[in-house]
This record gives structure tokens, sequence and C-alpha cells, in this order.
């Protein structure tokens, strides 16, 4: 898999944007209480870490979905973890499924996501753009997807948010002013991807967007799919 080059040079950034945020903290102790809080969260959802290494043998994660009885991610790499819950790729063909293993993501796709947040701090859910309960009576949050542009070359990865043809997400834009950079973590799943895949996330604050960098903060994502844009015109209503 091509290596990672990243827009923003996270590590750089962040020492910058954390003096904004409780300066009664180091740098160096708010990593620490970020690493703690992932490590709490892994123990209490009773998560089972796999390497790389073993994940590249078959490239499978176990889930509850799938009858496993028990949730496995892989750690990535930069402190992302990684859950395969559905890899995608399924087509109807006259009744049958099956699986199209061509369907994958590449360079200059435009590619829609819907997706829960989860501040891993706090526990709070922070950003979503799917019908919860709490909220199902605001339907601007989860009227429209996260629609962003993969850029993917010999030297750099990235997503950039799109807006103009497309309805904006609600909450990432507006509420939440999450910016245009799609977080590094989301792009390290890709290549093991195909289209409308599921895929479970945790995301530290060097590989998150610009507001989980400022504050040293990880989150879970729970990224219900990724799925291609059909067209610029897309009616995303059906997503």
């Amino acid at each position: 898999m091509k290596k990672l080059v990243f827009l923003f040079l996270s590590l750089l950034t962040a020492g910058s944007l954390f003096q904004a945020c409780d300066n009664s903290k180091t740098y160096a102790e708010m990593l620490e209480d970020e690493k703690n809080a992932v490590n709490k969260f892994i123990k209490d959802n009773d998560i089972r870490v796999i390497s790389l290494e073993e994940f590249e043998r078959d490239t499978i994660t176990a889930s509850k979905e799938a009858g496993n009885g028990y949730d496995e991610y892989v750690a990535v790499s930069n402190g992302v973890y990684m859950q395969i819950v559905d890899r995608g790729g399924k087509e109807d063909k006259n009744g049958v499924e099956v699986i199209n293993e061509v369907d994958t993501f590449a360079n200059n796709n435009v590619i829609c996501t819907r997706y829960v947040e989860q501040d891993m701090m706090t526990g709070d859910t922070t950003c979503f753009n799917v019908p919860l309960e709490k909220w199902m009576d605001i339907s601007e949050y989860y009227k429209s997807p996260l629609t962003f542009r993969y850029v993917q070359n010999s030297s750099t990865v990235y997503g950039i948010v799109l807006s103009g043809d497309f309805d904006y997400d609600y909450l990432w834009t507006v509420a939440n002013g999450y910016g245009t950079a799609i977080p590094s973590g989301w792009l390290i799943a890709l290549p093991y991807l195909r289209n409308n895949a599921h895929v479970r996330l945790i995301v530290p604050s060097k590989m998150g967007h610009t507001t989980a960098q400022q504050y040293v903060n990880p989150y879970f994502y729970d990224i219900r799919k990724f799925e291609k844009a059909k067209a610029l015109t897309l009616d995303k209503s059906n997503l």
C-alpha cells in the first residue's frame, strides 16, 4: 500500500494549535490523556487488537455482526485502528448477490459518506449524518452525506470536502466547522475497501480533523457507508 503523505503536517500543526486549548497541561500530558482514552475505549468495548501483519494474511477483521462473538480491530498505522464490518462491492445480478472485486476506490473518485462520530474523551456523539433516535425531528442533521473528492497519487493522498453541486453535511460543515480536509485516518482505510463499504475507525488527534488536532482529541467513527457518487447531480436522499 502506498505510504500516505498527508497535507497537514500533523505534529507541527498540533504544536501550535494546542496552545489555544488547556494551558494547564503540557502537550505531552494531553497526548497521554488521549492515549489513556483510546486504551479505555478498547478495554471497555472488549476489542481484540491484531497487528497489520496478522490482518494482511486475509484482510478480514472479526465482528459481532458476522457472528464471531467479538470485535476485532487492526492497528493500521499512526495510531489508527480499523474494523471492516462489510468490505463492500456487492452487486445484484439477476437477483443473485455477487461481489465485484474491482469496484475499489481510486484517484479522483467522488465519495459520499454516512457516519457517526463519537468523542472518545467524553463518550458524546459529536457529529453524524444518519438518522439517530434522539435527533429524528431535526432532518437537516442527516439530510445529506459528507461528500469529498479522493486524491491519490505517487506522493500524496488526501480528501477534500465538496459543496456546490452537492448539498453539504450540516453538522460537519456548519455546526462544527471541521473544515474541508477529510481526516487522514479515514483515508488509511480506503485501499482495503470496495464501494458501499462499512468500516469502524479509532482516529487519534494527529490523524483527525482540525478540531481533533487543536484539542488533542481522539474520535471513534462508525462509517456506515463509503459510496462512490454516481454523478454530480446525485439525489443524496437515496444514500
